[in-house]
C-alpha cells in the first residue's frame, strides 16, 4: 500500500470517532423520505416565480442576487399550525426557498403530521429519522425538498421548503463580495 493510501486510511480512522460522536450527540442522520405529492412550489406559488410583481409581499432583505420577502399580512398558518415567521427568498428574481420558523412541541407535532398527510409518511425504521436533541426530517420530490429541523432544548424549529436547484444558487449568491471586504450582506 502506498504512503498516500496509508495516510488517507489513517485520516479516515481519526474522523470516524468524531462522526460517531456527532451521531450519538445529535441523533441519527436522517434520510429523505420520497415526496408523494410534489407541489412544485409553495402554497400555489411556483418555483421560479417573480415575487416582486405582487402586492402581497414586502421586501425585507435586499442584496445583489438574493432578496427576501415577507407577506404584508403576516405569516399564514402551515396547515393547522401557527408559525412565528415565514420568509420567501428569491435568487436573481426567481422564487427558490421559504424559510419558516416556529416554536413549541405542539406546533412541531402539528407540522410533522400535516407534512406527512400532504407529502408522505415518515419511515419509522430506526436510523431513518433522527431523534435526540436535534431532530431532522426530510421529504424530497422531483422539484421540491423540505428540510425540517427541530431542537428539543430550545423548543424551536426551522423549515426550509425549497427547490434544490434554485436553492443551491442562493448559497452561491450569498458568497462574500470583494467590495464588502469579504463580508456578506
Amino acid at each position: 500500500m502506498s504512503r498516500s493510501h496509508q495516510h488517507q486510511r489513517t485520516g479516515l480512522r481519526q474522523l470516524l470517532p468524531l462522526w460517531i460522536g456527532l451521531v450519538l450527540l445529535h441523533g441519527s442522520p436522517a434520510l429523505a423520505v420520497p415526496m408523494l405529492n410534489d407541489p412544485n412550489g409553495f402554497e400555489g406559488i411556483p418555483w421560479g416565480a417573480a415575487l416582486s410583481e405582487t402586492t402581497d409581499f414586502a421586501l425585507v432583505e435586499n442584496s445583489a442576487h438574493v432578496k427576501g420577502y415577507e407577506l404584508k399580512a403576516g405569516p399564514p398558518p402551515l396547515g393547522p399550525a401557527t408559525v412565528d415567521a415565514m420568509r420567501f427568498l428569491t435568487i436573481e428574481e426567481q422564487f427558490a426557498r421559504v424559510t419558516i420558523r416556529y416554536h413549541s412541541k405542539e406546533t412541531h407535532q402539528q407540522i410533522v403530521s400535516y407534512f406527512q398527510s400532504q407529502y408522505g409518511p415518515l419511515d419509522q425504521t430506526p436510523g431513518q429519522i433522527s431523534r435526540g436533541a436535534v431532530q431532522q426530517l426530510n421529504w424530497r420530490g422531483d422539484d421540491t425538498q423540505i428540510i425540517l429541523t427541530y431542537d428539543t432544548h430550545t423548543d424551536r424549529g426551522i423549515i426550509f421548503f425549497e427547490n434544490p436547484l434554485l436553492a443551491t444558487r442562493i448559497e452561491a449568491g450569498m458568497a462574500p463580495e470583494s467590495d464588502l471586504g469579504g463580508a456578506t450582506y
